[in-house]
C-alpha cells in the first residue's frame, strides 16, 4: 500500500469536514452531498480542495506521524505545569471534546494540575472550527483575556 495520501475530491472534503464537526455522515442528503455550515462557503470548500490537489494531505498528516518523535522531544517537560494564566475555549460539538474521559479531564480536576491558571469556556452548538464558527465570539473572549493584563 502506498504512503502517500490520496487527492481528496470535493464530496470527501465535504465528509471530512463533517467528521471534524462531530456531525454523523449519515446527516448527508439523499444525493449523498453534505450542506455546507454558514461559516463556510463552496468557494471555500473549492479553495482548500483545489489546495489539496495540487499538494495532498501528506502535511497535515505528518502531525500525527510525528506522534513518537514529539512525545521524545518533549519528554524533559512531561509533568511540568504550565503556570502562565490560560484560556481554553472548546466547542461542545467538537469531536475531541465528546471523546472517553477528554470532558472529565477537563471539568474535574486533571486539566487543572497541569494548568494552574486555567480558564475553561465550552462553548455550545459550536465544533472543531471555533474560530471559524464563532469569530466575533472567539474575538471577545481573546480580547477579555488579554485585557485582563
Amino acid at each position: 500500500m502506498s504512503r502517500h495520501v490520496r487527492v481528496l475530491k470535493m464530496q470527501q472534503f465535504k465528509q471530512l469536514i463533517a467528521l471534524f464537526r462531530g456531525l454523523c455522515i449519515k446527516g448527508l442528503t439523499p444525493n449523498g452531498s453534505l450542506p455546507l455550515p454558514s461559516w463556510l462557503s463552496e468557494a471555500d470548500v473549492k479553495y482548500y480542495t483545489s489546495k489539496y490537489q495540487q499538494k495532498g494531505f501528506t502535511g497535515p498528516l505528518n502531525y500525527y506521524r510525528a506522534l513518537d518523535l514529539t512525545w521524545e522531544l518533549t519528554a524533559p517537560w512531561t509533568g511540568a505545569q504550565v503556570k502562565v494564566p490560560t484560556k481554553f475555549i472548546v466547542g461542545d460539538m467538537d469531536l475531541t471534546y465528546n471523546s472517553p474521559g477528554v470532558k472529565d479531564f477537563i471539568h474535574n480536576g486533571g486539566f487543572k494540575k497541569f494548568v494552574p491558571n486555567l480558564e475553561v469556556v465550552v462553548m455550545k452548538g459550536v465544533g472543531h472550527f471555533i474560530n471559524e464558527e464563532k469569530a466575533r465570539d472567539i474575538s471577545a473572549h481573546i480580547y477579555s483575556f488579554i485585557k485582563k493584563f
